[in-house]
C-alpha cells in the first residue's frame, strides 16, 4: 500500500528542503516523490540533508504541472493552512491518514504540499478531493516544509499498520484524469444546453467541483455521469429549434 502512496512538492524554491522531505518520507516507507514546476533542482545539499534517502532523490519525477502529477491518482488531498473563499471537505491528519491507507491498497494516492512561503493556490486546492489541515500551536503554527511531510507521513504510515489487521473495502474511484474529463464534459454541455452563458460564466463549474469531490463518484457512477451529459448533447444536436438562448430565467 505504501508504494501507492505519492508526496508531491509544487513549486520548491530550496534544495534541501527537498532533500530534508525524502528523509521524512523514507522512514516512513514511502518512496514516491514527484515535484511539480520546482524553482531549484536536486542537488548536493538535497542529497545531504536526505541522510540516506538518495535512493528516493534518484528515482523522484518533475512535471510542469499537477494535472500531470496526479493524472493516474484515485485520491489527491491537499495540505492547507488557511481558510478558502469556498470550503472544502477537510480532514484532520488522522482522518487523512486513515482514507490514505484505505484507499492506497486499491490506487495511486497523491499527498500534495505546496510552495514553502504562500503553500497551495486556490485553484491547486480545487484539484483535491479533500484538505488536511495539521492543528498545530494556533500561537507558533509555524511547520516548515519537511516537517508537515513527517508529520502526514507518519499517519500514513500508523493508518497502514492499523489497518493490516482489519482490511477494509475499497471502492473503485476513478483517477484524476478521469475526473477532469468528466468536468470538462460537463462544462462543454452546461455551455451547449444554455445554462452558462459565456459572458457571464460565475463560479458554476467552481461550484460543482467542490459538489462532485464531496460526492466522490465510483467509476461506474462517472460512466453513467457521462452517458447523461451525452445525451443531453444530442437532445439539443436533434432539437436545432431550440436555441441556446431559450430559458433565459435559468442563466447563470
Amino acid at each position: 500500500m505504501l508504494d501507492n502512496v505519492r508526496i508531491i512538492l509544487i513549486g520548491t524554491s530550496h534544495p534541501g528542503n527537498i532533500g530534508s522531505a525524502a528523509r521524512a518520507m523514507k522512514t516512513m516507507g514511502l518512496t514516491d516523490l514527484v515535484l511539480i514546476d520546482p524553482e531549484c533542482e536536486v542537488d548536493g545539499k538535497s542529497v545531504a540533508l536526505s541522510a540516506g534517502a538518495s535512493d528516493v532523490l534518484k528515482n523522484h519525477k518533475v512535471y510542469k504541472t499537477l494535472d500531470e502529477g496526479i493524472a493516474d491518482c484515485g485520491l489527491v488531498v491537499g495540505a492547507s493552512a488557511r481558510p478558502r473563499t469556498l470550503d472544502w471537505p477537510m480532514l484532520d491528519p488522522r482522518e487523512m491518514g486513515e482514507k490514505v491507507a484505505s484507499e492506497g491498497k486499491k490506487h495511486k494516492v497523491a499527498l500534495v504540499f505546496g510552495r514553502e512561503n504562500s503553500g497551495l493556490t486556490n485553484d491547486e486546492l480545487q484539484k483535491c478531493h479533500f484538505h488536511v489541515f495539521i492543528p498545530a500551536n494556533p500561537d507558533y503554527s509555524s511547520l516548515n516544509l519537511a516537517m508537515a511531510v513527517q508529520t502526514l507521513s507518519y499517519e500514513t504510515r500508523m493508518a497502514f499498520l492499523a489497518s493490516e489487521a482489519f482490511p477494509p473495502v475499497v471502492e473503485e474511484y476513478p483517477r484524476a484524469e478521469e475526473f477532469e474529463g468528466m468536468l470538462k464534459h460537463l462544462e462543454k454541455t452546461l455551455f451547449q444546453i444554455g445554462f452558462i452563458v459565456p459572458a457571464h460564466p460565475g463560479l458554476v463549474m467552481e461550484k460543482l467541483r467542490r459538489l462532485f469531490n464531496r460526492a466522490r463518484p465510483e467509476k461506474n457512477e462517472l460512466r453513467m455521469l457521462r452517458g447523461i451529459f451525452s445525451s443531453m448533447q444530442k437532445s439539443v444536436e436533434n432539437n436545432p429549434d431550440r436555441s441556446r438562448n431559450d430559458d433565459s430565467d435559468n442563466k447563470h
